[in-house]
């Protein structure tokens, strides 16, 4: 059975960071490209980074880039993104998700519960 289990989240002022976690387990996550996105209230879900563990390459926002930062330990079986700089945009749900590749785009086919991050003076 695939789980992810997102934590991390938290209230944090304006200019602070956080480290968010997504636990996975049940898939061969080592080869598994994993996605970080986000959902604001009122507004639509939003893809925010990704790690291709086939390439090694990640990819941001430009919401977020410079920021963020994604990253794997496939040893832990842990994706992580590193929050820095927050301001009240980057309020919203935070979710990871497993994808798999096809009508050429990656598509999540799993997701975590998520985790709220609240950017707040």
């Amino acid at each position: 059975e695939v789980q992810l289990v997102e934590s991390g989240g938290g209230l944090v002022q304006p200019g602070g960071s956080l480290r968010l976690s997504c636990a996975a387990s049940g898939f061969d996550f080592s080869r598994s490209t994993m996605t970080w996105h986000r959902q604001a209230p009122g507004k639509a879900l939003e893809w925010i980074s990704r790690y291709d563990s086939i390439s090694g390459r990640t990819y941001y926002a430009d919401s977020v880039k410079g920021r963020f930062t994604i990253s794997k330990n496939n040893a832990k079986n842990m994706l992580y993104l590193e929050l820095a700089d927050l301001n009240t945009d980057d309020t919203a749900m935070y979710y990871c998700s497993q994808d798999v590749y096809y009508d050429n785009k990656w598509n999540p086919a799993y997701w975590g519960q998520g985790t709220q991050v609240t950017v707040s003076s």
